[in-house]
């Protein structure tokens, strides 16, 4: 399984994807590393118990280029469980692009939000790094613009690559 280190402003994590469950999914994410599109961008979105999102937008909120969405993936039977790495997307099924999200509960049929039934694509965990998630999700929020969740202290991606194909 491939795996991607995510070096942030406040610590390091490994994600390993499931390119056999989700190929779609994960090469697209892959493109998105490969490209340096995560680079710079910023967990702009942390709801504690529930989700830590970025991916997308920039320190100054504005949202990065994207390449054209790709087909769901969520019937691969993968789960939105704790760690769990999935894509967001809008209220359109295949809309999915950029963005992710880590789990940071069991998302599941019972849980606060059933986001498998939501149809949102797993495609990998968090191997190593799920103190630095941890951290992000203690981290204070509050409203910026139209924004809601937004962290008070950017937690910014310094580098995303490949570490292990």
């Amino acid at each position: 399984m491939t795996e991607v280190e995510f070096d942030t402003t406040i610590g390091t994590m490994i994600f390993e994807l499931d390119e056999e469950k989700a190929p779609v999914t994960a090469a697209n994410f892959l493109a998105y590393v490969d490209s340096g599109h995560y680079d710079g961008t910023i967990f702009h979105r942390i709801i504690d118990g529930f989700v830590v999102q970025g991916g997308g937008l920039d320190t100054d909120m504005n949202p990065k280029p994207t390449k054209d969405p790709i087909e769901n993936e969520s019937s691969n039977g993968l789960k939105n469980v704790a760690m769990s790495l999935s894509m967001a997307r809008t209220m359109a099924l295949n809309s999915a692009t950029c963005q992710f999200f880590i789990n940071l509960a069991d998302n599941v049929t019972g849980g606060r939000v059933d986001l498998d039934r939501g149809q949102y694509a797993v495609f990998g965990r968090v191997k190593s790094g799920q103190d630095v998630v941890e951290k992000m999700a203690k981290t204070k929020v509050g409203n910026l613009g139209h924004f809601q969740d937004v962290p008070l202290e950017q937690i910014k991606v310094v580098k995303a690559k490949r570490v292990k194909a």
